[in-house]
């Protein structure tokens, strides 16, 4: 029996408005080389300053982790050359790293886990290399954007509970609005480590899979290393400890370069960085203004709000659905049919429409409106929700749109009664099954006097209508 051990090293490119030692923008997709400036290029003479903000987002992020934090910022060298690193060198934080000793708890298959976060570091990123047509092109706009890197201790065991993790600390650093984590981008990126060991024996040797940019290659590269690793031990073989490249479409992976091979960084202090003291009333200051995070969210909606736990888990998933929720649940003053509406309605069209809640034109008085206009029985509930498929895509003032529509719900006995008598005319057949023992057929009536009314009918007034006349008849 084997035990796989795994633990993560998970980048995070941080949501400033510029870079981390310097002024020039940090914005995605730019042309190439027109966010840059002598200090990002590493110019001769050109001197960094740090920037306040990624170092709160970074306090945020490691008092969300629950880690400790240190009392200064020291800034240290890792020396290597290579293209797209302009300076010769990464400024990082070896020696003494931002935040350490953390936990993130979260929930996988119904039970809670708690993944240690050993530290937490601030750091540069470098440029971008682009290949192609038999040449390499660098684009420098990337290098000198702020980085966190969140490294945690093997305390996962699969690819799925991995996966859990990163998505519980991916909603962490949403909700916290320190990052975009969009992987797509590079914005939130994953190393590996793995090893695999025979239980009852000692751990295994360790490889780290670099630069992985979704959950599903993150599972991929963890399956495969992990078979990869076994299939080693139980041929005698020895696993290499080695860092290596994943690529996800023929489902291998290959040696980057191994422990005798491994560069000798050289780490020491920046001397162009002078320490930086981390003052209690910021660190004070921070903790106050951190937002309910996704596990404090889901716990408040199960208990305060009357929420089951898949419905908690649906809505805390995504930051703009939750605030979304809580707003509606304000106007309409339900907080379970805020759900349910959200749930299966709302979340329905963003499926259908393939576009974001806040690229929709529904707001959350819109679908409050919706949502009373329904409870207070001024339309169907099937009318609700096709007003809020248009109001979706539509901006559209709800009460208006009613009106104009004529979609009000009918509850006049008279009206109601003369299509129930036009239906039971149309339908000898029908009436004749009912009064022969065929029940269900009352459903079918019910149904076709809904139609007849082009579904404003009040439910509860055809029922007993057509009840009624069925024993007249």
């Amino acid at each position: 029996m084997y035990e796989t051990v795994i633990g993560l090293e998970v980048h995070f490119e941080l949501a400033t408005k510029t870079k981390l030692f310097c002024g020039c923008e940090n914005r995605f997709a730019a042309s190439p080389n027109t966010l840059c400036c002598p200090t990002c290029l590493g110019l001769p003479g050109s001197l960094p300053v740090l920037n306040k903000r990624a170092v709160e987002y970074a306090l945020m992020a490691g008092l969300a982790l629950n880690c400790g934090i240190s009392k200064r910022i020291v800034f240290d060298r890792k020396n290597y050359f290579y293209p797209d690193m302009p300076n010769g060198y990464q400024v990082s934080q070896f020696y003494c790293p931002l935040c350490l000793n953390g936990k993130l708890t979260f929930f996988h298959n119904g039970k809670t886990k708690t993944v240690g976060i050993r530290e937490i570091h601030l750091e540069d990123d470098a440029g971008k290399l682009i290949h192609g047509d038999g040449v390499t092109k660098i684009d420098y706009n990337r290098a000198g954007v702020p980085l966190i890197e969140v490294v945690t201790d093997p305390d996962m065991n699969s690819a799925e509970e991995t996966v859990a993790f990163l998505e519980a600390l991916r909603l962490t650093m949403l909700y916290l609005g320190v990052s975009d984590c969009k992987m797509q981008e590079g914005s939130m990126r994953v190393d590996v480590n793995l090893s695999v060991h025979k239980i009852g024996e000692p751990l295994g040797t360790r490889t780290e899979t670099k630069n992985l940019n979704s959950f599903k290659a993150v599972a991929h590269a963890i399956n495969c290393e992990e078979k990869r690793q076994r299939e080693i031990i139980e041929n005698g073989g020895a696993v290499d400890q080695e860092t290596r490249r994943f690529d996800d479409l023929k489902g291998v992976s290959y040696v980057m370069r191994s422990k005798e091979q491994a560069e000798d960084y050289r780490f020491f202090p920046d001397s162009n960085l002078p320490a930086v003291s981390v003052e209690k009333s910021l660190i004070d200051e921070i903790k106050l203004s951190l937002p309910e995070l996704p596990e404090t969210k889901k716990r408040l909606y199960i208990s305060d709000f009357g929420l089951s736990d898949t419905d908690a888990e649906i809505l805390v998933s995504d930051k703009c659905v939750a605030e979304f929720f809580e707003k509606t649940a304000a106007f309409c003053g339900n907080r379970r049919e805020a759900a349910n509406r959200i749930i299966r309605d709302v979340m329905g069209e963003i499926n259908l429409r393939q576009i974001s809640l806040s690229e929709s034109c529904l707001t959350p008085e819109k679908l409050g409106r919706i949502i009373a206009l329904c409870e207070n029985g001024e339309v169907s509930r099937k009318i609700s929700r096709e007003i809020m498929s248009v109001a979706f895509g539509e901006n559209i003032d709800i009460d208006r749109y009613v009106d104009e529509n004529g979609l009000s719900q009918i509850t006049d006995p008279d009206i109601i009664k003369s299509a129930v008598e036009k239906v039971i005319l149309d339908n000898p057949k029908a009436v004749a099954d009912f009064k022969n023992g065929k029940k269900q057929v009352f459903g079918n009536l019910v149904g076709l006097t809904m139609k007849e009314l082009c579904g404003r009918g009040e439910p509860k007034i055809i029922n007993k209508i057509v009840e009624e006349m069925l024993k007249m008849s």
